[in-house]
C-alpha cells in the first residue's frame, strides 16, 4: 500500500483513510475526541497502562483534514488549550546562600520523585528561573526529581518519552523500525538536568545522575506500569563538557544533525549536540530488540 501520511511513526495508507472515513459516517453525532478514542480502540493504538493515545490520535485526525484526506464534525466546544496559553511557573522564593565543599559534606542527599507531588511547583520555578532552556510542559510519560541537602534544594532532574527517532541511538540499540516502534516507549530520555548556580560542589552532579539511573526505571513502574531500559540525552558542546555523563559511564553514541524532530527542510536549522546512552540493563538489546 502506498503511504499517504506519516505521524509519529505510523504510516498512514489509502485503506486507513478510507475506514477512517467509514468510522466518521457511522458515528455522526459524535464528536472528536469520541472518534479519536474510538479510533485508538481500533488501531489498539494504546498506552502500557490501557488508556487510549489520544492526543497523539487527533493530532493524526487534524493532520489528515487540513491536507484534505477527511472532513472532521464541527467542534462541540473549543476549551483553553493549556498548551497555547501556558503560564510561566510561578517563582517561589527559596534559600540562595552558596552551598561549597565536599560531597561528603552534603550527605545525607536525599533524591525525591517529585511528579505529582507538593514538590513539582518548586521543580518548575527552580527550572523555569536557572535552567538556560527555561520550563516546557513535558507531554507525555515523564518523571521529575528533586535532590535536596539537609532540606535545601540542590539539583532538578526531568526525564520524558524518548525521541521517536534518532539515528546515531538506533545504530547502537541495532533494532530494526518495526522493533523501534514497538518498544520505544522502553527508553526514557534526560530532557533537564540542573545543578543549582549557588551549588559549587565536585562530583554532585555525577552522583546524582547515576543514582537517578539506579531507581529510574523502578520509578517509572510504578507511575506508567512498564519499566525502562535505556536512557539518553543530549548535550549542548557550545554551553556544557558533558564531563557528569562521560563521568557516569554514559556512552557517547555521534551527533545530532541539528534538524530538530519537525524538520521539514532536511537543512540544519539549531546547534548540534552530542548524544549520550546508558543501559539500564544488561540485556537491553535483548529486551529491545526481540522483547
Amino acid at each position: 500500500m502506498e503511504p499517504i501520511f506519516v505521524h509519529r511513526g505510523r504510516i498512514i495508507t489509502r485503506e486507513d483513510i478510507s475506514n477512517i472515513k467509514r468510522m466518521l459516517e457511522s458515528y455522526p453525532q459524535e464528536g472528536r475526541t469520541a472518534l479519536s478514542r474510538r479510533l485508538c480502540y481500533a488501531w489498539n493504538w494504546l498506552q502500557a497502562n490501557g488508556q487510549p493515545k489520544d492526543m497523539i490520535c487527533r493530532g493524526l485526525l487534524l493532520g489528515l483534514e487540513r491536507q484534505g484526506h477527511i472532513i472532521l464534525p464541527p467542534r462541540k466546544n473549543t476549551p483553553n488549550n493549556p498548551f497555547l496559553d501556558r503560564k510561566e511557573p510561578p517563582e517561589i522564593e527559596i534559600n540562595q546562600s552558596p552551598i561549597e565543599g565536599r560531597l561528603k559534606e552534603l550527605f545525607p542527599i536525599e533524591l525525591k520523585q517529585v511528579r505529582r507531588s507538593s514538590y513539582e511547583r518548586l521543580f518548575n520555578s527552580l527550572i523555569s528561573r536557572f535552567h538556560y532552556l527555561g520550563y516546557t510542559q513535558p507531554v507525555g510519560e515523564h518523571l521529575k526529581y528533586m535532590a535536596f541537602s539537609h532540606d535545601r534544594p540542590i539539583a532538578c532532574l526531568a526525564f520524558c518519552s524518548a525521541p521517536w527517532h534518532l539515528g546515531c541511538r538506533d545504530r547502537f540499540i541495532g533494532w530494526s523500525v518495526q522493533e523501534r516502534k514497538q518498544n520505544l516507549h522502553l527508553l526514557s530520555y534526560n530532557t533537564r538536568f540542573l545543578i543549582l548556580p549557588w551549588v559549587k560542589v565536585s562530583h554532585c552532579a555525577s552522583h546524582l545522575l547515576a543514582r537517578c539511573a539506579k531507581r529510574l526505571s523502578a520509578d517509572w513502574q510504578a507511575l506508567y506500569h512498564h519499566p525502562v531500559h535505556w536512557v539518553e540525552t543530549f548535550v549542548d558542546t557550545e554551553r556544557f563538557p558533558g564531563t557528569c555523563y562521560r563521568a557516569c559511564n554514559w556512552i557517547f553514541l555521534g551527533k545530532t544533525t541539528g534538524r530538530g524532530k519537525n524538520d521539514q527542510t532536511r537543512k540544519a536549522n539549531r546547534s548540534i549536540k552530542d548524544v549520550y546512552g546508558f543501559p539500564l540493563r544488561r540485556d537491553f538489546r535483548e529486551r529491545l530488540c526481540h522483547g
